[in-house]
């Protein structure tokens, strides 16, 4: 591919994986780069991913073929509006944010339909900011693209390849499609999850003995309650639409759920659970999606002194780091009673061939 100038207005989390993923593997690209506080610009100058750093939207993005708008999705039509008047002719403007549908209407009232390709790399991280910042976060993550009506065609294949040398998997979608997708699979399901844990605080009695109890299942189906709600307020904000209108089937459905509790008619429910089964189970999990995979297995353990460090120092003699471990309190959805959480892949694996071999039973979902 032809040597290329990318700008990056924001470097954190996303945008600064992005430049640093695209220096990795086109070491030749001219990255420029604004962030509004000083710390990230220098990082990311003093460890070579940007050429060019600066405090402020001017002429120092003129050069640019490509211009990544990587900050929250409220402030990405103020960078529009900066940019129209300094870009040149065929530069291509995309953005990162997990809902399309208003920056391309800004982008069409601002005549940057034949500059403009959408973007949604659907990772993340429990961290934030630059010093967060991988050159691998974006392996194997869906990102999804989303070109403006007169996006050149030989433009967006040319984006696409871009996205998939730096290790994602590009998925090419119009942005309705996308934005009713996500509303689906993640808007909703955080709002849904933020509603059963205030439905568990608003029920439990005064000794608490639902927050007692919530463990295993419910913590698992309601983990992604614990996202900033600052976040998650403004994602909604710009998926009005599609987000009340599956919230209104939802609902729909949890009333017939009613129904045929109340009139006993138990093999509704049985359909219930029996069909979600088999379509939860044809997921496949060797993709990054918009909520973070987690890597856990289950241990049956016998509850004696000096147990659990045992299995921390079979771990740690193999360098494997462990994120998070912790005994099962209520095992009624779950196998094993320690919960160990690795942070990749690859430690999971290891663990699951290591801890057998010294005379554990595992579980791994």
């Amino acid at each position: 591919m032809k040597n290329l100038t990318i700008g990056f207005i924001g470097l954190g989390l996303i945008g600064g994986s992005i430049a640093k993923s695209m220096k990795r593997v086109f070491p030749d690209f001219r990255i420029i780069a604004y962030n509004r506080s000083a710390g990230a610009r220098t990082l990311a100058l003093e460890d070579g991913t940007a050429d060019i750093v600066t405090d402020s939207i001017d002429d120092s993005f003129t050069p640019c073929d490509y211009i990544f708008l990587c900050t929250p999705v409220e402030h990405n039509v103020m960078y529009l509006n900066l940019l129209k008047d300094i870009i040149k002719k065929d530069c291509i403007i995309t953005d990162v944010g997990s809902v399309k549908g208003n920056i391309h209407a800004a982008v069409r009232e601002r005549n940057l339909s034949h500059n403009f390709i959408g973007g949604h790399p659907m990772a993340g991280s429990e961290k934030t900011g630059y010093e967060n910042a991988s050159s691998y976060l974006l392996e194997n993550a869906y990102y999804a693209i989303t070109p403006a009506e007169l996006a050149p065609s030989g433009r967006v294949s040319e984006f696409t390849e871009i996205v998939r040398a730096i290790g994602a998997i590009p998925v090419l979608l119009n942005h309705e499609e996308h934005d009713y997708a996500v509303a689906a699979i993640s808007h909703v399901p955080h709002l849904i999850a933020a509603s059963l844990v205030n439905l568990v605080q608003d029920k439990d009695s005064e000794n608490q003995t639902m927050k007692l109890l919530a463990a295993g299942g419910f913590k698992d189906i309601t983990r992604i309650a614990s996202s900033s709600p600052e976040m998650w307020q403004q994602i909604c904000s710009t998926n009005i639409d599609n987000i009340a209108e599956l919230l209104e089937y939802y609902i729909s459905s949890l009333s017939d759920i009613r129904n045929s509790m109340l009139s006993n008619d138990f093999n509704a429910i049985y359909r219930l659970f029996d069909s979600s089964r088999e379509y939860r189970n044809s997921f496949s999990d060797s993709r990054t999606g918009p909520i973070h995979k987690s890597y856990e297995l289950y241990l049956d353990l016998i509850d004696e002194s000096g147990a659990i460090s045992s299995v921390a120092s079979i771990l740690a003699g193999e360098a494997i780091s462990i994120k998070n471990i912790g005994i099962i309190h209520n095992r009624e959805f779950e196998d094993g009673v320690l919960k160990i959480e690795f942070y990749t892949q690859t430690a999971l694996n290891t663990a699951s061939s290591l801890l057998p071999r010294a005379g554990y039973k595992i579980y791994v979902r």
